[in-house]
């Protein structure tokens, strides 16, 4: 709570800067931060771009994505 007051961010906003954060940092893949934020990985795609955020994407990345499209069923 104290996190949140002195922010002034809600617990949403503050949700996605610390996701955002990861990513950037390489601690979250691409197909990850989408889903901890329900949000299409495309979306999230334009959401880093109209940041400035650049895609980091490696061979662990793209199998992980792939699994978890296979998971959904959607490959």
């Amino acid at each position: 709570d104290d996190v949140l007051q002195a922010s002034g961010l809600t617990a949403d906003s503050l949700f996605l800067e610390i996701i955002l954060m990861l990513f950037q940092q390489e601690k979250l893949s691409l197909g990850k931060a989408a889903e901890l934020l329900e949000m299409s990985q495309i979306r999230f795609q334009r959401l880093i771009a109209d940041r400035g955020i650049c895609v980091h994407y490696d061979v662990a990345e793209f199998q992980e994505d792939v699994a978890h499209l296979t998971a959904k069923g959607w490959l």
